[in-house]
C-alpha cells in the first residue's frame, strides 16, 4: 500500500494491463506439481444492486508472471486492442465504427479520424444487456461521434445518426425517445420527450 501512489503512476508503469496469457502447458503443470503458483489475493469491496455490501476476492493472473521463468510481455498498441468491459464499449463495437475484416475489427475508413469517440452510458439503464439492447431500435451512425454522454431513461429510434459532443439527459421520472431518423449534432438534450406513432 505504501507503493500505491508509484503503481498509479503511467509514467512510471506505462504498461500495467494484461489482458491476453499464452502459457506453454508443461510449464503450467511444472509449477502445479512443484506447488510454485503463489498469487496475492485482491480485496475488492463491492455494492450490490439491491444495496448490500459485499467483499469481491480475485487473484490478478497478470501476477503470476513472476511464477514463470523467461516470462516476457508484449505491448499491444490500442489500435489492436478493443476491450469490451460495459455496454458503453459494446456500442463503440457494434457501431459502424468497425468493420470486420477476416476476424479482425477494424476502424471504418469512412471515419475522417483515428481517435475512438468517449461513450458514457448511464448505469442505471443501460448496465444490463438485455436492457440496453431494448433502448436501441437499431444502433446509431457513430462515425462522425466525438463524445456522447447518456444518462436515464432514453431509448434510440431506428437510423438515428450522432455527431460531435451529444448529451441526453432524462431526468429522474422522466423519459426521452430519440425519434427514428433523427440526427444530433453538438446537441444537448434534457428534461422529458416522447414521440408516439398515431
Amino acid at each position: 500500500k505504501d507503493q500505491l501512489e508509484d503503481f498509479m503512476s503511467v509514467k512510471k508503469f506505462n504498461v500495467f494491463n494484461t489482458n491476453n496469457l499464452w502459457i506453454s502447458m508443461p510449464a503450467i503443470q511444472r509449477i502445479m506439481k512443484n506447488d510454485l503458483l503463489d498469487m496475492e489475493i485482491i480485496v475488492n469491496p463491492l455494492t450490490l444492486e439491491q444495496g448490500t455490501n459485499v467483499y469481491q476476492l480475485v487473484t490478478a493472473i497478470g501476477a503470476a508472471m513472476k511464477c514463470f521463468d523467461n516470462a516476457v510481455g508484449l505491448n499491444v498498441p490500442r489500435s489492436r486492442f478493443l476491450p469490451v468491459k460495459k455496454t458503453s464499449d459494446l456500442l463503440l463495437v457494434m457501431s459502424n465504427l468497425y468493420t470486420l475484416d477476416h476476424g479482425a475489427l477494424l476502424m471504418s475508413p469512412k471515419r475522417m479520424f483515428p481517435s475512438t469517440p468517449l461513450v458514457k452510458l448511464g448505469n442505471k439503464h443501460f448496465k444490463i444487456f438485455s436492457e440496453y439492447l431494448s433502448r436501441f431500435g437499431s444502433i446509431p451512425d457513430l462515425l462522425e461521434l466525438d463524445h456522447l454522454t447518456v444518462s436515464g431513461d432514453v431509448t434510440f429510434g431506428k437510423g438515428v445518426s450522432l455527431k460531435g459532443t451529444v448529451i441526453i439527459i432524462a431526468n429522474h421520472g422522466d423519459r426521452i425517445d430519440i425519434p427514428a431518423g433523427s440526427i444530433l449534432e453538438n446537441k444537448i438534450v434534457s428534461g422529458n420527450l416522447r414521440i408516439m406513432d398515431h
